[in-house]
């Protein structure tokens, strides 16, 4: 086991006891940290205290004897040094004011949720932003890139980004989470590492509905790049940066999620593609699929804001109202000819 910075044991906790969640508190846990991991459900608790293993959301993958669980939101955070957000974009506003009394205000406080709120348009960072405290705000960091659950707790080598306002904090946070299987880097983007962590689902969604359709290597490269070019444009009309779409948080995650044979999202355009219903789909998925709701988000998001995305317009029509996924590709395909890069 690896040593906590500076050899002493720390208290993390982690809110989300999904995959993704389990799996990072169990690389804190790996390094030698006390882990609280908050669950919704008491009966999941139980059972990761008792057999070191979140079976439901991360089979196979033992968790060390320092990571505990608990479905008390105050018992998990009483003495944390570190707050970790996982749980899903379209309850982070509901658990947030639930934990916002019991939040320490001098502590690192990282999301690693990426979504968009459907009923607000807001990201992640905005949501956390208007729901803790005042000083807690201060203090919040925000990480993505491409990572697989299971990869991760697996210890199958990647790399990440933690976006921060503040240097000294990225900085901070990217050791408590470094180790010889997660390399991190840091940004002072959040609005563009936040946008790339968010609509990668969507255009995995588009992706997978390509290759269910039996299309080929070419199409989903074409995809790929494409749907790079709209997030980049959201992130800009956001404030973000365009390069950072080309990093890890943009490039790196939409790669990853478009191509992957463990992505959710991928699997609901597949299926899609193959003529599978969506209500039919997201029944035997078993998981969250967060580019379902996404999409909503993100399509309300581009009117809203002014911004061209045609190929999300498309992922929202075949999931929302019912158009065929290989229309939405003859519809992308006929659009109106023009530059590939928008003059600056």
């Amino acid at each position: 086991m690896e040593a906590s910075q500076g050899g002493t044991s720390r208290k993390v906790t982690v809110l989300g006891a999904g995959a993704w969640g389990t799996a990072l508190a169990k690389v804190l846990a790996d390094k030698g940290d006390q882990v609280s991991l908050w669950c919704r459900r008491e009966d999941l608790s139980g059972q990761i205290n008792r057999d070191h293993l979140n079976g439901h959301y991360l089979p196979g993958a033992a968790l060390p004897a320092c990571l505990t669980a608990t479905h008390d939101m105050g018992r998990a955070l009483d003495g944390a040094e570190m707050v970790v957000f996982v749980v899903p974009s379209h309850s982070t506003r509901e658990v947030t004011r639930v934990a916002a009394k019991y939040v320490p205000h001098d502590v690192p406080i990282v999301s690693a949720t990426k979504g968009i709120e459907n009923e607000s348009l807001q990201f992640m960072d905005e949501v956390l932003h208007e729901e803790l405290p005042v000083a807690a705000r201060e203090n919040l960091a925000f990480l993505s890139g491409p990572s697989f659950a299971k990869e991760l707790a697996a210890k199958l080598p990647t790399a990440v980004v933690i976006a921060a306002k503040k240097k000294d904090l990225a900085d901070t946070v990217m050791h408590r989470f470094h180790t010889p299987f997660l390399r991190l880097y840091n940004s002072s983007d959040v609005h563009g590492v936040e946008c790339g962590g968010a609509m990668k689902n969507v255009i995995a969604i588009a992706a997978g509905a390509a290759d269910g359709l039996g299309f080929g290597s070419n199409t989903r490269a074409a995809l790929i790049t494409r749907g790079l070019a709209e997030i980049a444009r959201l992130a800009v009309a956001r404030g973000g940066q365009p390069l950072t779409l080309a990093g890890l948080a943009g490039m790196g995650d939409l790669v990853l999620t478009c191509t992957g044979e463990l992505s959710r999202t991928r699997t609901v355009g597949m299926e899609l593609g193959k003529g599978r219903t969506l209500p039919d789909i997201l029944a035997t998925l078993g998981h969250v699929a967060e580019g379902v709701k996404t999409t909503k988000s993100a399509y309300d998001l581009s009117k809203k804001m002014g911004v061209d995305m045609p190929i999300t317009a498309e992922v929202y029509k075949v999931l929302y109202e019912g158009k065929k996924a290989a229309q939405a590709v003859t519809d992308l395909m006929s659009r109106e000819l023009g530059p590939e890069f928008e003059p600056s």
